[in-house]
C-alpha cells in the first residue's frame, strides 16, 4: 500500500511510452496496451475505495518525498485521498478504459499519438486528485491541458482549431491568477513550503494570519480558476465548442472528469483555506449558480445539435453542484459531491451515445434522426436508462445527489430550493423531449432503415456505466460513508469561521 497512489496515477504515463516502441503497423497492439495500462489503473483505484478508512478524518494512503529544496522555499511530492477525492480517483479511472474502448474503430489516424494523449490526459488528471501540495497541484493541472488540447485540435471537428484554442486560453488565464495566489499565500505563511496541510493547519492555529481583505483575493484568485473549469456562469462559452469540436472520447473525458476538477478544486481549496471570504460571497455565488442552472437548462432545450444540447445540459448540472457546495451544510456538500460522480457517469454516457449513432449516420442533428428505436431497440434501451438517469428518476443515480443538494439548499434558503427546482423540471423537459425526437416515431429518414444496433464492443462499453448508475441509485451508503468525515471537516472549518468572524477582519 505504501505507493499505491503513486503507481496508480503513473501507470498511464508508463503505458503511453511503452507505446511509443510498438510499430505504428500494429494498430491493435497499440489500441490493446492503451486499453490494459488504463484497466490496470482502474484496478489499482479500486483499492483505495476497498481499504478505505471511513472512521479516519485525516488524509489517507499519504505518500511524501521531497522534490524541489531551496533555501527560500520547499516543493514537495506530497499525494493522498480523503472522502473527497476517492471517488473522483475511481470515476476517472472508470471512464478512461471506456473511452479507449469507444475509440477502437472511430480514430484511424496518428493511432498511436491518440492513445498516447488519452493516457497522459489521465495521469495529469489523477494526479490533480491526489496532490497535497499546491506547486504539484499545478503542475498536473497545466499538465493535464496540453493532451486535451491536441484531442480537440487534430481528431476533433471542423471548428477545431478555434475550441482548442478557446479551451486552453480561458484555463490558462485562470490558472495564472491560481499561481500568483499559491505564490502570496507561500510567503503569508512563511513556512518554507507549498504543502497545503501545513498551510491550513497554519491558518487554523493563527486565524488572523489572513486578513479578510487577503482571504478575499486569494480566494477569488483560486475561484476565477476553478469557475472556469467547472464551467460556472458566464465563464461557461469555451464549453459548448469544445464538446461539439472534441471526438467522443474527448468530450466523454472532458464532461465526466475534466468538469469536476473545478467543483473539486473549490472544495479542496477554497472552503478550507478562505472560509470568511466564502461565508461572505456565497450569496453572490448562488446567484450565479441559479442563472446557470437556468439558463443551461433552457438554452438545452433549443439546441438542434446532440452534442451541445448535451453541452448544455453540463452548465445546468455543474451549476446545481456549485450551489451544493456554497449553501455551506454537510447535506448540500455531500449531495454535490454524489451529483459530481452521477453527472460524470451520466453525461459521460450521454456522449457514449452520441457518438454512437454519429459513427453511423455522421451527423448530429436532431433533425436527422426519428425512430431509431425501430433500427436500434438495445441502443434505445441503454440511451432511455440514461436520460432518465441525467434527470434524477428516483432508484438511479442522478436523484440521489439532487435530492440531497435540494434538501441543504431547502435547510439554507427555501427561495433557492425552488428556483434550483425549476432547473430540474427543465432538465426533463429538454431531455425527454430530445429523446421523443430521436428514438421514437415513425423513421422519416431513408438512411436511418439501414441502421445497425450495437455490436459487443459498443455493449461492453455502456453496461458498466449501466450497472453503476442502478448501483448509486440503490446503494447509496457505501458512496456517502466515505464522503462523510471529510465533509464533516469543512463544515465545521465553516462553522467555526462563523464564531471567530470578527478575528478574521483584523488587518496585517
Amino acid at each position: 500500500m505504501t505507493h499505491l497512489l503513486t503507481c496508480a496515477t503513473f501507470l498511464p504515463l508508463i503505458g503511453a511510452l511503452v507505446l511509443w516502441w510498438i510499430p505504428k503497423e500494429r494498430p491493435a497492439a497499440i489500441k490493446t496496451t492503451a486499453l490494459l495500462a488504463s484497466a490496470g489503473t482502474f484496478l489499482l483505484g479500486l483499492v483505495p475505495a476497498v481499504r478505505f478508512d471511513v472512521a479516519t478524518a485525516g488524509i489517507q494512503f499519504e505518500e511524501r518525498a521531497n522534490w524541489i529544496s531551496l533555501d527560500t522555499m520547499r516543493i514537495g511530492y506530497h499525494i493522498g485521498i480523503d472522502g473527497i477525492s476517492l471517488w473522483l480517483l475511481v470515476l476517472t479511472a472508470f471512464l478512461t478504459p471506456l473511452a479507449i474502448l469507444s475509440s477502437w474503430t472511430a480514430i484511424n489516424q496518428r493511432i498511436k499519438f491518440y492513445y498516447s494523449l488519452l493516457l497522459i490526459l489521465e495521469t495529469g488528471i489523477l494526479g490533480v486528485f491526489v496532490s497535497l501540495d499546491l506547486i504539484l497541484f499545478y503542475v498536473f493541472w497545466e499538465v493535464m491541458l496540453i493532451p486535451m488540447y491536441l484531442l480537440i485540435g487534430i481528431w476533433g471537428g471542423g471548428q477545431r482549431i478555434y475550441a482548442a484554442v478557446k479551451f486552453i486560453l480561458y484555463t490558462m488565464l485562470g490558472s495564472l491568477l491560481m499561481l500568483v495566489g499559491i505564490l502570496y499565500l507561500h510567503r503569508v505563511c512563511g513556512s518554507g513550503g507549498f504543502d497545503f496541510v501545513e498551510i491550513q493547519a497554519a491558518l487554523r492555529l493563527q486565524p488572523n494570519l489572513l486578513s479578510f481583505n487577503e482571504q478575499l483575493w486569494l480566494f477569488l484568485a483560486f475561484f476565477l480558476a476553478f469557475a472556469i473549469k467547472v464551467p460556472l456562469f458566464p465563464l461557461h462559452t469555451w464549453l459548448p465548442d469544445a464538446h461539439v469540436e472534441a471526438p467522443t472520447a474527448g468530450s466523454v473525458i472532458l464532461a465526466g472528469v475534466l468538469l469536476k476538477m473545478g467543483t473539486y478544486g473549490i472544495l479542496r481549496f477554497c472552503v478550507p483555506l478562505f472560509p470568511q471570504a466564502v461565508i461572505d460571497l456565497a450569496p453572490y455565488i448562488n446567484i450565479l449558480a441559479i442563472i446557470g442552472i437556468i439558463y443551461g437548462a433552457l438554452v438545452a432545450m433549443v439546441q438542434p445539435d446532440l452534442k451541445k444540447l448535451v453541452a448544455y445540459s453540463s452548465v445546468s448540472h455543474m451549476g446545481l453542484v456549485v450551489l451544493g457546495i456554497f449553501v455551506l451544510n454537510k447535506q448540500g456538500m455531500e449531495g454535490a459531491i454524489f451529483q459530481m460522480l452521477s453527472h460524470g457517469l451520466s453525461t459521460g454516457a450521454l456522449f457514449f451515445c452520441v457518438g454512437m449513432i454519429y459513427e453511423r449516420r455522421h451527423t448530429r442533428l436532431i433533425v436527422d434522426f426519428g425512430g431509431l428505436a425501430h433500427r436500434m431497440p438495445i441502443f434505445a434501451s441503454f440511451f432511455l436508462v440514461i436520460t432518465l438517469s441525467s434527470i434524477g428518476l428516483p432508484l438511479l443515480n442522478g436523484f440521489v445527489g439532487e435530492f440531497l443538494i435540494l434538501l441543504g439548499t431547502y435547510q439554507a434558503q427555501r427561495g433557492l430550493a425552488a428556483l434550483a427546482a425549476t432547473g430540474m423540471v427543465l432538465s426533463a423537459v429538454y431531455m425527454l423531449w430530445m429523446y421523443q425526437r430521436t428514438l421514437l416515431g415513425p423513421i422519416s429518414i431513408p438512411d436511418n432503415q439501414s441502421l445497425q444496433d450495437l455490436n459487443r464492443r459498443e455493449r461492453w462499453v455502456l453496461l458498466p456505466i449501466l450497472a453503476m448508475i442502478l448501483v448509486m441509485g440503490l446503494y447509496t451508503t457505501p458512496f456517502l460513508r466515505r464522503m462523510d468525515t471529510a465533509v464533516d471537516n469543512l463544515v465545521q472549518t465553516i462553522e467555526g469561521t462563523r464564531d471567530y468572524r470578527t478575528g478574521y477582519r483584523v488587518q496585517r
